[in-house]
């Protein structure tokens, strides 16, 4: 995968989830993170602010994938 192939992707879902990415992609979340910052420091994504859950009443979700992340338009 390439920086374009996630710019893609961000762009058409618009808010992802790390662990999305990670299914999709099927990467590593500290690979993913690198890739992210890079778009990041470009001002194109903006992680957003973490939540205590994801929403829900499972407690499932790992708390360290719960990120999301958000496309920024151009």
């Amino acid at each position: 995968m390439i920086l374009s192939d996630l710019k893609s992707y961000l762009k058409e879902q618009r808010r992802v989830a790390l662990a999305d990415l990670i299914i999709h992609f099927n990467i590593d979340a500290d690979a993913l993170r690198g890739m992210l910052d890079k778009w990041i420091s470009k001002g194109k994504v903006r992680k957003l602010p973490l939540t205590a859950s994801c929403g829900t009443s499972c407690c499932q979700c790992d708390a360290s994938l719960t990120e999301i992340y958000e496309w920024v338009d151009e």
